[in-house]
């Protein structure tokens, strides 16, 4: 693969600070700004999709113009579910990007200072990349915006133009085969398109229809073009591979303000880069095209390992159970495992504990047909549970059976709430790592759970992530290649608090220097964190 030298980014149209030539992005207020004129000549371009949103918690204050208490109590419950952000046009789901500017919290601040100016509701390419061309005219930063699943801030910036990609829902099956574009090279198999900013939910339902499911996120308003930039992890790519590995052709508005259509034989590089190489980098997906895969029968699997939480061998419990996750999942399951320490007790009675701690599994597999095949997986892990902790920890484990990945998602889609402050660390974790070593994965382990967030390991990889084919080869970090687990920690703090955000930022990559340590080649799905962000 050539060197992609002959890119412009867009990031070079985003940076909110200077340029090595002093050419700073302008502002609300300053000089260059444009002219109300100006904005109102492009909202008429734009057929009047120009949007100048107010904050998104303005009822909730008093010296905001829609202040309305009677509907601020509502509008708090609503800034926990992701829906919310995804339907406002700058809302984001993570509090600290838009450095608390506004709050559901009426003894806070409230002003517009950490939001987009402007937005463009675009619902068609042209929008788009009219809204590029504008801010390159008037050196205006750019960001890119469809729900809000963003653990790095990028989809949100203070006094920016926002290209709000939420209504670009278009979907189209093709059934059998899909030709590409310029080339007519057809690709065999089923395929569907869709606009980038449909959300998992409505792509799972349109593939239900033709007995189909596609490779894409576990939470419904995660949307398509961000995750598929981003490489695009599921909960069946240890059995399809990544999302970007299914993609046959997408539409992009480049920074230099062109729609194309890129595949492996147009434009090869672009969709090279497009896929996993960054929300945002290189352009703005308007379109993806993927394969889709037969709807088979899910078979959920939920399944606890605790025991007292204030056990001494707690850690070594919970380091024993992710030592066992590669093998799990080449036995075909698949899914989210979570370290708790204060976890109800799924046993009710006199004297027994009413919490236990330990690591649990909301997992599944697909087209199991052997009886009791969970069990018999499950039993030589709980044959060494009780022959090393003499009875002491117990498994618990629940199977249902669904008839469709669209029937399991619609009870096991990720519900965790938002509107927080959090930050998040990452680490892709190989075989040999999780099963080459026990007592120093225990020792990492032990120190990855220090903060008091989330930790979590995501079974999301394995043998389908190593030995997919993209078509063209694409640019997913290669540890992607290699790893069975994407490991995951979160540490939250109180809004409006410098000193806990930054002891938060500290505590989080300080808890996982060791399992960088062990996995020197490695890498992870979101940036590490070492600075804190600021407006003011």
């Amino acid at each position: 693969m050539k060197p992609i030298s002959s890119f412009c980014l867009l990031s070079s149209l985003t940076t909110a600070g200077c340029s090595l030539t002093a050419n700073c992005k302008t502002l609300p207020g300053d000089r260059d700004w444009p002219s109300t004129t100006i904005w109102e000549s492009l909202n008429s371009t734009l057929n009047g999709r120009l949007l100048a949103p107010p904050p998104p918690a303005a009822v909730c204050h008093t010296e905001q113009p829609l202040h309305n208490a009677s509907a601020c109590p509502s509008l708090r419950e609503a800034w926990t579910h992701s829906a919310w952000h995804s339907e406002n046009p700058v809302s984001v789901m993570w509090d600290q990007f838009t450095n608390f500017s506004c709050l559901p919290e009426p003894s806070t601040p409230c002003s517009s200072r950490g939001y987009p100016a402007y937005v463009i509701d675009a619902s068609t390419a042209e929008h788009v990349r009219v809204g590029i061309n504008f801010a390159k005219e008037h050196n205006i930063r750019l960001i890119v915006k469809s729900s809000g699943h963003d653990f790095i801030g990028r989809s949100v910036g203070p006094g920016a133009l926002s290209i709000w990609t939420h209504h670009l829902d278009s979907i189209e099956f093709h059934p059998d085969q899909f030709e590409l574009d310029g080339s007519r090279r057809l690709i065999s198999g089923n395929a569907m398109t869709l606009g980038g900013g449909v959300e998992m939910y409505n792509a799972y339902k349109a593939a239900d229809k033709y007995n189909q499911t596609l490779v894409g996120g576990g939470g419904k308003t995660v949307a398509c073009g961000g995750f598929i930039s981003g490489g695009g992890h599921s909960f069946i790519a240890p059995h399809y591979g990544l999302a970007a590995d299914n993609v046959l052709q997408m539409e992009v508005v480049t920074p230099s303000g062109h729609v194309l259509t890129v595949n492996e034989d147009r434009h090869p590089e672009l969709f090279w880069a497009l896929r996993g190489g960054g929300g945002s980098t290189f352009g703005v997906i308007t379109k993806v095209t993927m394969s889709t895969h037969p709807s088979v029968k899910v078979t959920s699997v939920n399944w606890m390992i605790v025991t007292d939480p204030q056990a001494p061998y707690l850690i070594d419990v919970i380091s024993f159970v992710v030592s066992k996750i590669p093998y799990l999942m080449d036995e075909g399951l698949y899914g989210g495992n979570y370290v708790d320490h204060s976890l109800p007790n799924p046993v009710a009675a006199p004297g027994v504990l009413r919490e236990v701690g330990g690591i649990m599994g909301k997992n599944l597999m697909l087209a199991v047909d052997k009886p009791n095949m969970v069990e018999k997986m499950f039993e030589p892990i709980n044959n060494t549970l009780n022959a090393r902790w003499s009875g002491n920890v117990v498994l618990h484990l629940k199977v249902q059976e669904h008839p469709s990945f669209l029937a399991w998602f619609e009870i096991n889609h990720d519900s965790s709430p938002v509107g927080r402050s959090r930050y998040l660390v990452s680490r892709l974790l190989d075989k040999q790592t999780l099963t080459g070593n026990e007592p120093t994965l225990r020792n990492a382990l032990k120190t990855a759970n220090e903060p008091n967030g989330l930790l979590a390991f995501f079974a999301v990889a394995g043998k389908g992530v190593q030995n997919a084919k993209p078509r063209g080869g694409n640019a997913v970090h290669p540890a992607w290649r290699l790893s069975y687990v994407h490991a995951v920690a979160t540490a939250e703090f109180p809004p409006l608090n410098k000193t806990a955000e930054q002891e938060a930022i500290e505590i989080l990559d300080r808890s996982f220097q060791p399992l960088r340590d062990l996995t020197p080649n490695s890498g992870s799905k979101n940036k590490r964190l070492t600075v804190s962000m600021s407006f003011n």
